[in-house]
């Protein structure tokens, strides 16, 4: 398959706005998205960049930015050493439904590498996301995060 997609949706129990919170403030990503911190302005055009341990594992450019609906940019992992590699599209679509968001995750463009085939590992964006994703779902709803699972 040229250029895969992954889709991931799950409904959380929050509102538009303290979910665009989480997906765009390091408050919360440092708690559910294990120990990473986001920086951006939010502007369309912007860099948006993911780091860890003071280094920048991810980056990329904001392509929309419409507050409590809609967020996607451009994605470039650190850690891969591929140079001149063509980016990958993040989507973070939010549709309100009452008390509950359907949240819908799009990442396109995936290259070699970018998809693991195992069970036993968080590596590769198919087995990272669910994890991460997981445990937004979990900190919105409950206040806690998942307990940590070694694999």
């Amino acid at each position: 398959m040229m250029n895969p997609s992954f889709v991931y949706v799950t409904y959380i129990a929050t509102s538009p706005e303290k979910l665009w919170e989480a997906l765009t403030t390091s408050e919360y990503t440092e708690k559910y998205f294990f120990g990473t911190s986001i920086h951006s302005d939010w502007q369309e055009g912007s860099e948006v960049s993911y780091s860890r341990n003071g280094q920048v594992s991810d980056y990329g450019k904001i392509l929309k930015c419409e507050p409590f609906s809609e967020l996607s940019f451009t994605w470039i992992y650190v850690g891969d050493g591929v140079k001149d590699k063509q980016p990958s599209r993040v989507t973070f679509e939010l549709q309100p439904m009452n008390a509950t968001v359907k949240l819908k995750l799009k990442h396109e463009n995936l290259q070699p590498g970018d998809w693991v085939e195992s069970d036993d590992t968080f590596e590769g964006l198919n087995n990272g996301w669910p994890a991460i994703l997981s445990n937004l779902k979990s900190l919105l709803e409950t206040g806690k995060t998942l307990p940590a699972i070694s694999i």
